[in-house]
């Protein structure tokens, strides 16, 4: 062998496991926007497990970012989430959705959020565009639905009232369809609006004096201190959020909670594999949940017939 050639050969040895660790120390960071009462430990586990599937391994090549707070300091953590220059940004509901798009417009966003049209997050469901993209909760319409199940559940409930957070801009759609359903059906619904999710006391003290028979919460506003002030004032609640029945909500109707993180994940998937986001359409749910708290029931002295009980999907008991 000729000495060039043998220098050749031996320098091509020496630097491909060099390139070859280089690109193995890349490491892909996924941030996450939530607020303060989203399962992080559901939705971090799925996106691992997803990710795991296509070799991103945490504390390998897999690093997540987790930012939490009330809707005054989402600005905030989204611009820490964009300085952090995560490869994605995963937005869960509107509000932590919003702002994320207000944070950046070249940062992948994966959302959940409950209107994604209707809120201006992208301009089409079937081709967002942009950097954007995710699972639409179509939580508008499910919350018209929850107006039929309190019917279908307290068969006595004629004034409802809705539970609105007026710093989020999905409580237009949701006081619109509860409205048009309580209409289709007789019930009168009380819109209950507030400013944010720090009124939420006031909130409940102004539900129990309108003597509404029930409430439904905004998903944005279904905390676990919500849950706790309906039960304590006596007054059934119910909304989209699966969470808020394991606080002590009468009931929610949603989409199911481990199903939907894994529609996220996958987007997040996709993204990290080099799909552009605004090629990926958002995704609308097929699967939904029914959940009742009977527990809850029994504190707020009511009965549940037991043929709503058997259309449950689940029940606590």
């Amino acid at each position: 062998m000729r000495r060039r050639d043998f220098i050749a050969l031996i320098s091509s040895a020496t630097i491909w496991p060099i390139a070859a660790e280089t690109q193995q120390a890349k490491i892909h960071r996924v941030g996450a926007l939530l607020l303060p009462d989203a399962d992080v430990g559901a939705l971090i586990r799925e996106l691992s497990d997803e990710l795991r599937k296509a070799g991103f391994i945490e504390g390998q090549n897999l690093a997540f970012e987790i930012r939490s707070g009330e809707e005054a300091v989402l600005p905030k953590l989204a611009s820490e989430l964009v300085r952090l220059k995560v490869d994605v940004l995963v937005a869960l509901y509107t509000p932590c959705a919003i702002a994320a798009q207000r944070a950046t417009k070249d940062i992948p966003i994966v959302i959940m959020s409950g209107d994604p049209l209707g809120t201006g997050l992208v301009p089409s469901l079937g081709r967002p565009g942009g950097n954007i993209t995710g699972v639409s909760l179509m939580a508008a319409e499910l919350f018209g639905k929850c107006v039929e199940l309190l019917r279908d559940a307290l068969p006595s409930v004629r004034r409802v009232a809705a539970l609105a957070n007026g710093a989020d801009p999905f409580s237009k759609p949701f006081l619109e369809h509860v409205q048009l359903a309580g209409k289709a059906i007789g019930i009168e619904i009380i819109p209950t609006i507030i400013s944010g999710p720090d009124k939420v006391d006031q909130a409940f003290a102004l539900i129990k004096k309108e003597s509404a028979d029930a409430v439904i919460v905004q998903g944005s506003l279904a905390s676990k201190r919500a849950a706790e002030l309906a039960l304590s004032r006596g007054v059934p609640a119910v909304t989209v959020p699966r969470s808020f029945v394991d606080y002590g909500g009468l009931m929610s109707y949603g989409l199911d909670g481990p199903d939907s993180f894994r529609r996220c994940a996958a987007f997040v998937k996709k993204i990290l594999e080099g799909a552009r986001p605004g090629d990926l359409p958002v995704e609308q749910p097929s699967k939904f949940e029914l959940v009742i708290n009977l527990r809850t029931a029994k504190a707020l002295g009511i009965q549940v017939p037991p043929s709503f009980v058997v259309r449950a999907d689940e029940v606590i008991e």
